[in-house]
């Protein structure tokens, strides 16, 4: 970008600095932005978050930003010990299973208007998914998206003429593809693995959802969970989920898809379709939309800049989160990082064709049931749905099971 653009730019988007802390003489406010690997690759994020600050500095000579790089892990905890103590970060990117807990609990800032500007610009999914009773507490600068990948040389040596598009036709291509030795479905069942990326999919195409209207009480254990869990068992009584499924990650490198072992993955993202197409060939790689039960719905989330409610300089940290927010920058973010714009207006440089067929499913982005306790809960429902693959539990056994200890832990507010 060059720097009369970032300066026009910058100057449009101005908000006012008013209680930014002392401008006169040499200070300056001092903004701190907490990122993450959202750019995978090292020198590519410490060259693109380098020059963002350059860039932001240079037209707005009274803001000194400080992008802090953090590691993914124990993000949760360094966040939340952040914003009780009140230190460390003006700026942070969560996602919204994190936001709601902080809304509730004050420490961050309602955001909208930041957004307001350019609201009807925003994929409106990624605003639903930042607003907690009404407010919005996250600036939406990427956006993920999940969509099933596979092989097609091993459906076309089954007999199988096209990919399943549906949980049905997976579930009647399984018994196909077992004959030839292969799993119709790469499913990740380790505790460790995302429900997002394993079975909560699963139950939102069959139209389940893992909490009540109301929040107060969990609802996987309904006929919809039921029947999503009893449809992996259906899978694996007929060969279609790898031998290890129980105990599996998702990981392509390594696993049974790279191998030719199993022929799709249900919620891969565009960098996993990139690591399979390494392995087997990229023209034999399909991307298709997500698997429709009742419904299709696609896992994918909007990363979004947080604003801290104990930050001292609030003016210039929203006036930094616009500028990352625009359509230059999230566009060049979105090129570097592999995700998706947040915003319908942002052109992505040079994008693969493999991004552009990921894109298609933006339109069933959904970013999971929201809630304080989702995490945890997650972390309850994981083993038992373990155990049912292990063939400990039947279906509706193990969710009963995992929604009473998960009903304890939403009540005891804990």
């Amino acid at each position: 970008m060059k720097k009369a653009a970032v300066v026009g730019l910058a100057a449009a988007l101005s908000l006012a600095a008013a209680g930014c802390g002392s401008s006169s003489g040499s200070d300056k406010s001092t903004v701190t932005l907490w990122m993450y690997p959202v750019i995978a690759d090292q020198a590519k994020g410490q060259a693109f978050w380098g020059k963002v600050e350059k860039d932001f500095e240079a037209a707005n000579p009274t803001i000194d930003i400080k992008i802090d790089q953090q590691p993914w892990e124990g993000r949760q905890e360094k966040v939340t010990t952040a914003l009780v103590s009140k230190k460390g970060f003006d700026l942070v990117v969560l996602g919204p299973d994190q936001i709601p807990q902080y809304a509730q609990q004050g420490t961050v800032e309602a955001v909208d208007d930041i957004v307001a500007p350019a609201k009807a610009s925003y994929l409106p999914n990624s605003l639903t998914a930042l607003t907690v009773n009404g407010k919005l507490y996250g600036v939406p600068i990427y956006q993920t998206i999940t969509a099933p990948i596979y092989n097609k040389k091993l459906f076309a040596d089954a007999g199988v003429e096209k990919a399943p598009e549906t949980l049905a036709e997976l579930k009647e291509a399984a018994p196909k593809l077992a004959a030839k030795k292969v799993a119709v479905l790469d499913y990740p069942g380790k505790p460790d693995v995302s429900l997002n990326q394993s079975f909560y999919p699963i139950l939102w195409a069959n139209g389940g959802t893992v909490f009540s209207a109301d929040g107060k009480s969990v609802a996987f254990n309904g006929q919809e969970g039921v029947a999503s869990l009893q449809f992996l068992l259906d899978l694996k009584a007929a060969g279609g989920l790898p031998e290890n499924t129980a105990s599996k990650n998702n990981d392509i490198e390594g696993g049974p898809l790279a191998a030719g072992k199993a022929a799709m993955y249900h919620a891969a993202t565009a960098g996993m379709a990139d690591q399979l197409g390494a392995a087997i060939g990229a023209d034999n790689v399909g991307i298709g939309l997500p698997l429709e039960g009742t419904k299709r719905v696609a896992f994918g989330i909007p990363g979004a800049l947080v604003v801290a409610k104990h930050s001292e300089n609030k003016d210039a940290a929203k006036k930094f989160a616009t500028y990352l927010a625009s359509p230059e920058v999230s566009g060049a973010l979105a090129k570097e990082s592999g995700f998706f714009p947040a915003r319908t207006d942002v052109t992505v440089p040079d994008q693969s064709a493999a991004a552009k067929e990921f894109a298609k499913s933006l339109q069933y982005a959904f970013p999971g049931d929201t809630h304080p306790k989702a995490r945890q809960v997650m972390g309850v429902l994981a083993p038992h749905i373990q155990a049912a693959l292990l063939g400990k539990e039947d279906a509706k056994t193990a969710l009963d099971a995992a929604a009473k200890e998960a009903n304890q832990l939403i009540g005891s507010g804990g």
